[in-house]
C-alpha cells in the first residue's frame, strides 16, 4: 500500500486542456500549490469586496434587516403596542360595563314600578323598613311616615329639593342649548350633599362628565351630580336628604374649570333645578 508523501503532493499537477476549435491543442500544468494560491486569493478578494460594500454602503441595511439591535427595537415596539391594546380593551369593557349601568339607570328613571322579584326591589323594601337614625331630618321622617300610612296624602307638591352644594350659580338651566341643569361654580374638593333621600343608581366614571352619582327618589325623581372629585356612595346604596355623597372637581372631558352640574329629571325629562329647590 503506498503513502502519499509531502514531497509528493507539492510536485503533483492538474493538466489543463482547452478544447478550442483549432488544429492545435496546448496543455496547461498547474501545480497543487499553485491551486491552492489562486483559490485563496480568490476567496480573500471576495471577503474583502463583500467587508467593504456591507461597511460603506446602504446594501448592509437590505442584507441585514434582521440584526441584534433591530429585533430589539421591533421586540420592544410589539410589547409597548401589546400594553397599549391591553389598556383600549380594559378602557373599552370599563365603557361597555359604564354605558350598561347607565341605561338601566335611565330605565330605572323612566320606570313607574319595580318586579318585587328583583334584587333592587329587595334593597328599596329593606332601606323603606329599616329605622332612622338618631338626629335625622324630622321633615323627611315625617314624609316618611305619611308614606307609609296615608301614601294618597304624599305627591310631588310635598317634596322639596336642598341646595346640593353652597356656591354660586355660574350657569343656568339652558335645554335649548343642551344644558339641562345648573352649574355651581366651586373649588374642587367642596362638599356635595344628597338634595332629596333616595336610592344611588350610578356611581361611576363617564369620559365627558366625569365622576357621576344618580339617586333614584320618590315620585320618579332623579337627580345627578357631575364633574366630582371623589364618589362617596356606591350604587345601590340608600342614601337620606341632606347626606354627603361626592366632593366636587373637575373631571370629564365637558368641563372647563372646577364646578358641580346639578340636575333634576322628572318623568324622564330635565327641569329647572331653580323651580323645585327650596330657598
Amino acid at each position: 500500500m503506498s503513502i502519499f508523501k509531502l514531497k509528493d503532493i507539492k510536485q503533483a499537477a492538474v493538466y489543463i486542456t482547452p478544447n478550442f476549435p483549432s488544429l492545435t491543442t496546448k496543455r496547461y500544468k498547474i501545480t497543487f500549490i499553485k491551486l491552492f494560491w489562486y483559490l485563496f486569493s480568490y476567496s480573500l478578494a471576495v471577503v474583502l469586496i463583500l467587508l467593504t460594500v456591507l461597511t460603506l454602503t446602504p446594501l448592509k441595511n437590505a442584507l441585514f434587516i434582521f440584526n441584534g439591535d433591530m429585533l430589539n427595537t421591533q421586540k420592544a415596539q410589539i410589547q409597548e403596542l401589546e400594553k397599549r391594546v391591553t389598556f383600549l380593551t380594559t378602557q373599552l369593557e370599563s365603557m361597555v360595563s359604564t354605558n350598561q349601568r347607565l341605561k338601566y339607570a335611565i330605565m330605572l328613571g323612566k320606570s313607574d314600578t319595580l318586579d318585587s322579584t328583583s334584587a333592587i326591589y329587595d334593597s328599596l323594601r329593606y332601606f323603606h323598613n329599616r329605622k332612622l337614625k338618631i338626629g335625622g331630618d324630622i321633615y323627611e321622617a315625617f314624609i316618611n311616615l305619611l308614606r307609609r300610612f296615608f301614601p294618597d296624602t304624599v305627591n310631588d307638591s310635598n317634596i322639596f329639593f336642598l341646595n346640593p352644594a353652597t356656591g354660586v350659580i355660574t350657569q343656568f338651566f339652558d335645554p335649548a342649548k343642551g344644558h339641562f341643569g345648573i352649574d355651581y361654580g366651586l373649588k374642587s374638593g367642596t362638599p356635595v350633599y344628597a338634595s332629596l333621600g333616595g336610592l344611588v343608581i350610578f356611581s361611576d366614571y363617564l369620559i365627558n362628565d366625569g365622576y357621576v352619582v344618580m339617586i333614584q327618589h320618590d315620585s320618579n325623581f332623579i337627580t345627578v351630580y357631575k364633574h366630582c372629585s371623589v364618589l362617596l356612595k356606591k350604587a345601590r346604596e340608600y342614601v337620606n336628604q341632606g347626606d354627603l355623597i361626592a366632593l366636587s372637581g373637575n373631571s370629564g372631558i365637558n368641563t372647563t374649570g372646577p364646578h358641580l352640574h346639578f340636575e333634576i329629571w322628572s318623568n324622564g325629562k330635565p327641569i329647572d333645578p331653580l323651580s323645585v329647590l327650596t330657598k
